[in-house]
């Protein structure tokens, strides 16, 4: 696990060792045991290093036999001992023990199409030196970042935000289509990031950038259900169990402590559980004060499963202390409140181990969201024919507030003008919330081509197409990254997995979700090792209390640094008061939309007083050249 950093320099500037430096400075925290850059005239490459897999040997950037390739990955391959042993049946010579260096001996046998063999999470830059081309390339899932952006003649790219602005010549703003999808999804969706110009390389995709300046992408993975539908349903039950036994054992290779994180929920404890059976454990729970603490549950899981367990219980006054850090090492604002007890978790987990596994991509793969159960709860009204639904919604829209009305309008809309995924904040017009210059940009918009692709597919299986491709990479995925990285921790998603993936996509929607619940073929797979306490219990989510916390002088205190923070240009800071006087008095919950506004202020007044330094920082590296 590490950070990565490249310039693709078309017409051959000069500082590119400094930024290279510059750029791995920037976050020294993904790769603190060791940094290193390399560079010839049109391509430098720079990494920092979290030693996992072979700390003595595998330092990178690795190269071939006779160097004309050069790599640096950020990441895990978890088939690479299978690869390594293939390759080197094949006259190909290591020089080191690391997973990484598959990915050159792989590219040299089948050139571009090496990307098909990895499983793992990663994300890479390769150089050809014969073809003269850099080839970005990213997992399928998303797990590990890769952005980039073009900038006065040279293509840069890197695993974080903050170290491409750091380097930019270009003036970074604030992307306006970006930041309006933000406020409806709490995150920024698909490849563009807050960001005007800089950009995320599409999950199961990589870049060709040639030396010219022409930047070609190419698909190699997407999500697709199933062609064949399983009739036995025990045995697909076994299967499920199976292709996830297999995936945590090879989640769990590495030459370094290895840990779990242990929620109240059932994902986390089948990872913890299968994980048990290897041997002793460490496992790390977070919890808040109050009613809904969720370390008592877990604590008693991990008394039952036996592991040697740690445990952190957040106030309000500590969370709030995590914030600015948190929102900071985001590198993006991402209003997810769980972030911050993650980071917290995140913190305590590397006092003790160096890789944790975790339970992220059960719910989108297995349909774990509650709100996956709607199709069947308004299907009594939602199958009656098209011609009656318009007209009833447009009536349904002229009347008063009352019970039932949005069970109605929900029923009569379809799916693709209701459902963005598990946030949606501000919904429909923003016009109340953005200063008067913005457009208010149509977030279904932005999902229209991945609502086409599952044209054919249910309704279930249509709501996890939409967060496969938007809610898990880009709120779940970049938040584990982002705070796990940001402690030097490296996270792994056995669910997250190819072959699970294979099998989770080819269960039937009907194994999975009904009236009483979800992930049902999943729950019944580990009924056996996954205490009673856990099995059925309904999924809640992280339950952070912010409708509590901003009812009393902390939401003064928000506001007040919203209005501080220079976002007018943004925000319409009367109504901003308006739903902070409402959530105080108890007429609306207005929480996560005043956390999705407090959110962008800090990461905005943090940007400004970053971009200060950094030009600062660029005018001094100057002055010390010409002298």
């Amino acid at each position: 696990m590490c950070g990565i950093n490249g310039i693709v320099d078309i017409s051959v500037h000069s500082m590119m060792q400094e930024d290279l430096l510059n750029m791995n400075e920037q976050m020294i925290h993904r790769g603190p045991d060791d940094q290193a850059i390399w560079s010839n005239d049109h391509i430098g490459l720079g990494f920092c290093r979290l030693a996992i897999i072979d700390p003595s040997t595998g330092m990178q950037p690795l190269t071939n036999e006779d160097g004309t390739l050069r790599l640096i990955c950020n990441g895990e391959i978890y088939n690479y001992q299978e690869l390594r042993m293939n390759l080197i049946a094949r006259g190909h010579q290591f020089t080191t023990k690391s997973d990484a260096e598959v990915l050159l001996h792989l590219y040299e046998e089948l050139g571009e199409a090496f990307i098909y063999e990895l499983r793992g999470m990663f994300a890479f830059l390769l150089w050809d030196e014969h073809q003269k081309r850099l080839i970005a390339g990213r997992d399928p899932f998303g797990i590990k970042p890769l952005h980039y952006c073009i900038d006065d003649g040279r293509i840069l790219l890197s695993s974080e935000v903050s170290s491409l602005v750091r380097v930019r010549r270009e003036c970074s703003k604030v992307d306006a289509k970006s930041y309006s999808h933000y406020l409806t999804l709490q995150y920024v969706p698909g490849v563009n990031t807050m960001i005007e110009g800089i950009k995320s390389v599409r999950p199961g995709s990589y870049l060709c950038i040639e030396t010219s300046g022409k930047v070609l992408s190419k698909t190699y993975w997407s999500a697709q259900p199933s062609t064949v539908e399983p009739s036995d349903r025990q045995n697909w039950k076994t299967k499920i169990r199976e292709s996830l036994e297999e995936s945590v054992n090879v989640h769990m290779q590495s030459d370094v402590p290895v840990g779990s994180f242990l929620s109240s929920g059932i994902d986390s404890t089948i990872i913890t559980a299968l994980m048990r059976q290897y041997g002793p454990l460490h496992t790390f729970s977070v919890g808040f004060e109050g009613e809904q603490n969720e370390c008592e549950i877990s604590r008693e899981t991990a008394k039952q499963l036996d592991t040697i367990h740690h445990e952190q219980t957040l106030s309000e006054e500590t969370y709030f202390e995590l914030v600015d850090e948190v929102i900071c090492k985001l590198n993006q604002p991402i209003a997810d409140p769980s972030a911050v007890p993650l980071y917290a978790l995140c913190k305590m987990a590397k006092e003790n181990v160096t890789v944790v596994l975790s339970g992220e991509g059960a719910d989108e793969l297995f349909a774990g969201y509650r709100i996956y159960q709607e199709p069947e709860a308004l299907k009594a009204i939602a199958s009656l024919p098209d011609m009656l639904k318009r007209p009833l919604r447009q009536v349904l829209s002229k009347l008063p507030a009352m019970y039932g009305i949005n069970y109605l309008q929900r029923a009569c809309t379809p799916l693709n003008e209701r459902f963005v995924g598990n946030a949606k904040v501000f919904q429909g017009d923003k016009s109340s919330v953005l200063n008067k210059r913005l457009i208010n940009y149509d977030v279904y918009e932005e999902m229209r081509n991945v609502y086409e692709e599952a044209s054919n597919w249910n309704d279930v299986q249509k709501m996890q197409h939409i967060d496969m491709n938007f809610w898990l990479p880009g709120d779940i995925l970049v938040k584990g990254d982002r705070m796990s990285m940001a402690n030097s921790l490296e996270l792994r998603v056995p669910f997250l997995d190819k072959e699970v993936y294979n099998v989770a996509r080819a269960t039937p929607t009907k194994w999975l979700v009904d009236k009483g619940t979800t992930k049902r073929l999943l729950r019944e797979a580990f009924a056996d090792i996954v205490p009673a306490h856990v099995l059925h219990r309904p999924k809640l989510g992280f339950p952070v209390p912010l409708r509590k916390w901003l009812k009393g002088n902390r939401g003064t205190e928000m506001v007040e640094r919203i209005v501080a923070s220079n976002v007018g240009d943004y925000v319409n800071i009367h109504y901003v008061e308006q739903l902070l006087r409402e959530h105080q008095l108890g007429k609306k919950d207005n929480s996560r939309k005043l956390w999705v506004i407090y959110v962008f202020a800090v990461w905005f007044e943090q940007q400004e007083r970053f971009m200060l330094s950094s030009e600062r920082q660029t005018l001094k590296e100057k002055t010390s050249n010409r002298l």
